[in-house]
Formats: C-alpha cells, structure tokens, sequence
C-alpha cells in the first residue's frame, strides 16, 4: 500500500508553535522537522510505506525580517536533500490592510476594547449589533495564501489517478473538509491535528465512511521533538535557536 502524505507547512507551523510557544519565546528542538519520519510513524496501515511526500507552503518574502526567510530556504533546502519530502508546492505570502474590532484579553477569551480606547490610538468608535461600543482600527497583516488549495488538490489528483492507496494529511484547516471527504470515499485516509486544539468540526467523519480504515490523531509536543533532521544535511546547518 503506498502512502502519500500532504503537508499544509504554515498549519504544521503554527500547531508546532501553540504547543512550544504560549507566549513565550520559541525553544529550539521542534522546528527541524523530518516531515517523512514524522508521518511514517503514524503510517499504521499493514503493508503500508510511505511513497511520496507534498509539502505545501509560501516563501516569507517580509520586509524587515530578512533571518525569518534565510532560516526558512535552508530549511526546505534541507528538507529537499535529506529525502524528507518529494515535492514542494508554493502558495504566495502577502502583505494586506485589514479593518477590524480592536480586542484585548489574549488569545483565549479576547474582550471587545470599548470606544474611545487608548489614548492616541487612531480608530473610529462604532456602535455594536449588542449596544455597546467598540474601536474600529486598520491593521496591517502578513497571510500566507493557497496551501490549503495546493493540498486539497494533490491529494484529490493523487487519489484519483492511482499514484497512492492511502493518504495522510497534516493540517487542521476546515477548508479541506470537501477534499477530505471525497478522498475518503476512495482510499484510507489519516489525518494528523498538529495543533492542541480540537479538531475542526468539519473535517470529522467516521472510520468506516467510504473506503474505510480512516483514523485521526493529535500530534504531541514529544512528536515534533523526537523527529527532527540531523543538525547538518547535505552541508545546510541547522539554524541557531532551531
């Protein structure tokens, strides 16, 4: 049975974060990631290998932050050399201006900051649909765009010209509900959450849906850890606090 594994590199990323970070300044240990050892560790199929590996990301092309996207090409230079993954498909990493409520409170239970807010803060008070008030602000935001398009289409493509029998899918976007299901209607599917939080209600099914044998896992801090690249592949070091 051949795997193929498809990868949403910006979702695996900031999984990886959510479970390092919390706030925090990243430790080193988690991002050299060996994505193909990673995913043959789920590979629990019998007679299963994994055969090809997609690894879907963006080049960060952000002003200001030149180490950020030398640290990432060697990464996917070594990632290439080592064999961890076949292919690298490539979205598009963007600068866009974006209006919004400003919030306060964290990541966990954000507050809506009642009008006028801080002082000297630029924004333009509005009245919101519950009565109270709130500050309308312009924020500047970098978004990575097509990765969840790139794996949805390589593991439809890949699914329904035969090149795998079975897939595994790294990513917790809700926007590959649709692929998800239908590749589930063909062959065994995995999927791999790689944040702590749920699992999107969305991409939920039942193992028995379709083809059948499909499973879903959570990955753990001690995943990432125990399956990184050797500190030095092809001559590409592994950069400093990795």
């Amino acid at each position: 049975m051949k795997i193929g594994v498809f990868v949403d590199g910006f979702n695996l990323y900031y999984g990886g974060r959510e479970h390092f970070c919390l706030g925090q300044p990243s430790p080193p240990g988690w991002k050299w990631l060996d994505i193909r050892g990673l995913a043959e560790s789920f590979a629990g199929w019998q007679g299963s290998s994994v055969d090809r590996v997609v690894y879907c990301t963006a080049l960060r092309d952000k002003a200001g932050d030149p180490s950020s996207s030398a640290d990432q090409r060697v990464y996917l230079d070594a990632l290439l050399a080592h064999s961890s993954v076949d292919h690298i498909e490539f979205g598009v990493y963007v600068s866009r201006t974006k209006t919004g409520l400003l919030l306060s409170g964290g990541s966990q239970r954000p507050r809506i900051v009642p009008a006028p807010g801080p002082v000297g803060l630029p924004g333009h008070p509005v009245l919101n649909p519950d009565g109270t008030s709130g500050l309308l602000v312009r924020v500047r935001a970098f978004e990575e765009k097509g990765s969840d398009v790139n794996v949805g289409s390589h593991l439809l493509h890949d699914v329904l010209t035969g090149r795998v029998d079975a897939a595994i899918v790294i990513s917790n976007d809700s926007d590959l509900a649709l692929p998800l299901r239908l590749a589930r209607q063909r062959v065994p599917v995995g999927l791999l959450n790689p944040s702590p939080k749920p699992l999107a209600v969305r991409l939920r099914g039942r193992p028995d849906d379709g083809a059948g044998r499909h499973w879903w896992r959570a990955l753990r801090p001690a995943d990432f850890q125990r399956h990184q690249l050797p500190p030095v592949v092809a001559g590409l070091h592994r950069p400093a606090g990795w």
